[in-house]
């Protein structure tokens, strides 16, 4: 297979894939891939990767501000340290699932934010 005759037949997998590369990379597979060559696998990864980074963002960080404040004060800094890369590691674990799906070309559903994500962003 010539890389070079199947540059026009891009399936949205490109998309997918340096969408799942940070927050930055959705926009660049958004914006720059996306935008020109919509196709069904591409904006159902896009979805699924949006709502990753934002929930990654909020709970990631929600619980630093909220919980550090008062977690502190009581159990001390190693315990709060523990629960981040708790949530770290399972947000990674779910990041893992939904990149081997877009390097494979698959609609591999994220767990737990997988449906939610096509239903939130339709217009994707």
């Amino acid at each position: 297979m010539d890389p070079i005759n199947n540059i026009g037949t891009d399936n949205g997998k490109n998309a997918g894939i340096v969408s799942y590369l940070t927050f930055i990379g959705w926009l660049i597979a958004y914006f720059g891939m996306h935008q020109n060559n919509k196709t069904s696998l591409g904006s159902y990864q896009l979805r699924q990767t949006l709502l990753l980074h934002i929930a990654y963002f909020v709970v990631r960080w929600g619980l630093s501000i909220i919980l550090g404040i008062f977690w502190l004060a009581s159990t001390g800094f190693f315990s709060l340290y523990y629960l981040l890369r708790a949530v770290d590691l399972a947000f990674f674990v779910l990041w893992i699932i939904g990149f081997i799906g877009a390097v494979q070309g698959e609609k591999k559903e994220i767990p737990l934010l997988g449906d939610k994500a096509q239903t939130m962003f339709p217009n994707i």
